[in-house]
């Protein structure tokens, strides 16, 4: 199995916090051929990703990646 790990800290709780909720849809629901194990700790949330190739692992990361992204330029706009 190929995996990737992924921490982000961020400048308050709150903000991790936010984050962390906003993913936790798409965690729910499974990618196929991978697993996905998120944390929170404080100010920082990491992120695990499991896949059965590297082709499903790109895919899954730059899904993560970009929900990521856009919960940040969400919350910058908002």
């Amino acid at each position: 199995m190929k995996s990737a790990s992924f921490v982000f800290n961020f400048s308050s709780e709150e903000e991790a916090k936010i984050i962390a909720e906003s993913l936790g849809p798409e965690i729910k629901y499974k990618i196929p051929k991978t697993s996905v194990e998120a944390s929170l700790s404080s100010k920082t949330f990491s992120l695990k990703i499991k896949a059965k190739d590297i082709s499903s692992l790109r895919a899954a990361c730059n899904s993560y990646l970009r929900w990521i992204n856009t919960a940040l330029n969400v919350r910058k706009t908002v």
